[in-house]
């Protein structure tokens, strides 16, 4: 079976299941397998989203018009 075939018969089965139980384990394992984007993202990058964050919270935002006015 292929890839694609594979997934429709999952899906198919997701579907059709009335079981709480065995979609969370579903879930949970997809989650599992895909990997955290945090995790890849050098220390630099994470640091420059840990500012963008603070001017975020600090009210210190620009609107998207004003940038494009800026860069345009």
């Amino acid at each position: 079976m292929n890839i694609q075939s594979l997934k429709i018969e999952l899906v198919k089965h997701i579907l059709e299941t009335e079981s709480q139980e065995l979609l969370d384990k579903i879930l949970s394992t997809i989650k599992r397998e895909q990997p955290d984007f945090w995790l890849e993202l050098s220390e630099e990058q994470k640091a420059e989203i840990e500012i963008s964050r603070k001017q975020i919270k600090n009210g210190e935002t620009e609107s998207w018009e004003s940038v494009y006015k800026r860069l345009a």
